[in-house]
């Protein structure tokens, strides 16, 4: 699929350059062209005007480019004279031919292609003028730049289609990204999935086995309904993990106080953290506001203090901050929990889904999801998350966007 992608990627982009260079390169063409054929006409015009008055080929006129003959002819179309200096005129029948080709044509102006001549009459009541300009040197500039023009377009095309093969690669790799994302997802899922749907099946047949007792059954029963229990957390998370990647989340935005909110969440997890002898401490400061949805802030920030109850030390010390970056126009939250150090190489990828430092941790109920969510959620409010573990501490942050709210105030009668 990928490699379809990339090259229709490469088609449309060919098929538009390909445009292009036929436009502008024709364009080129056709304004040099023109631009030729116009200076051509002005000269001969010019001369037309003055027929026999141009002097030697050594004095021409300013308006004079080209090499250049004149006829006159009589009432009746007989030649009279002819004039020019840059061309043998004692070839009566070649004049001859040339004055019954222009008739024949009734034109004004043309070209004779045979001889690489362009024409102009110009009638007066008692003769006529044939004035004839040699576009030899015009045919072959247009020559050079017709080759020229090719050149450029078969090198620029070549070029193009290599600097397209290697922007097809730089934009498909989100694609990529995404879909092994996918695939890896799915497997992943599927995986954690089929644990509990294993125990499911086998608890269930061996209720039906008649020779397990009414006590055996209650325990096949409370083993399905734990694992039943399991496989929603994991579904519900893997829902909610969807709803973070979607762009609807951002139609609900609002104006949330960060400061109360954590002082909430706070709150809900001090029985936790007492019943498992943890401290839990907060130092928030005033009125930080951000743009965004506060249950899935609420979230975010649970799953932060879950994880921070989970993995922390036995009698360790958790510490929630939040504050506001001045110069940045960011506000920032931090928990940070005395744990057992997160490795290096485990930071770079500790919020990827379904990762798990220890493998046994599902065995506690955690899918590697959370952090992932945690992501998800900081990556639709415009955030950056990351984790740092030093000195015994291992801390989480996220920062985002600050709301700024403008105070107005009203001027009341006699003040």
């Amino acid at each position: 699929m990928i490699q379809k992608l990339r090259f229709k990627f490469v088609l449309i982009n060919m098929s538009i350059v390909t445009i292009m260079l036929c436009v502008i390169l024709g364009l080129v063409f056709y304004f040099t062209s023109a631009d030729l054929e116009r200076e051509s006409i002005r000269m001969m015009e010019s001369i037309a005007a003055q027929p026999f008055q141009q002097g030697t080929p050594m004095e021409l006129g300013e308006d004079v480019r080209l090499p250049f003959f004149t006829l006159q002819l009589g009432p009746r179309g007989e030649l009279i004279s002819a004039g020019g200096g840059y061309y043998d005129l004692s070839d009566g029948d070649f004049l001859d031919h040339l004055v019954q080709q222009i008739f024949a044509s009734h034109k004004r102006l043309g070209v004779l292609p045979e001889y690489n001549l362009r024409y102009y009459r110009m009638d007066t009541p008692a003769s006529q003028y044939l004035v004839f300009a040699d576009i030899s040197s015009e045919m072959a500039t247009l020559d050079g730049l017709r080759s020229t023009c090719l050149l450029i377009g078969a090198l620029s095309f070549f070029a193009f289609l290599w600097v397209s093969i290697l922007l097809s690669r730089w934009a498909v790799k989100p694609v990529d990204r995404a879909w092994k994302q996918q695939r890896d997802f799915v497997a992943a899922a599927s995986h954690e999935l089929k644990t509990p749907l294993t125990v499911i099946m086998a608890n269930a047949e061996l209720m039906q086995d008649p020779d397990y007792g009414e006590e055996n059954r209650i325990k096949f029963l409370d083993n399905i309904l734990v694992m039943s229990r399991q496989m929603r957390r994991l579904v519900e998370q893997m829902l909610t993990l969807a709803q973070t990647d979607s762009a609807q989340l951002r139609e609900n935005f609002a104006p949330v106080n960060l400061s109360h909110l954590v002082s909430q969440s706070i709150l809900t997890f001090e029985p936790v953290f007492y019943e498992k002898g943890l401290s839990l401490s907060v130092q928030a400061g005033d009125n930080i506001q951000v743009m965004g949805e506060e249950g899935q802030l609420r979230q975010l920030l649970g799953i932060f203090l879950d994880n921070a109850q989970k993995y922390s030390r036995a009698g360790g010390a958790t510490q929630v901050s939040v504050d506001k970056r001045e110069k940045k126009g960011r506000c920032r939250i931090t928990v940070a929990n005395q744990g057992e150090p997160i490795p290096p190489e485990d930071l770079q990828n500790i919020f990827k889904r379904f990762y798990r430092m220890d493998k046994a941790r599902s065995r506690n109920g955690s899918f590697g999801l959370g952090l992932a969510i945690a992501q998800g959620i900081a990556e639709q409010h415009r955030g950056t998350i990351w984790a740092e573990s030093s000195g015994g501490w291992n801390r989480f942050f996220v920062e985002l966007p600050c709301h700024i709210t403008h105070t107005t105030f009203r001027k009341t009668a006699g003040t």
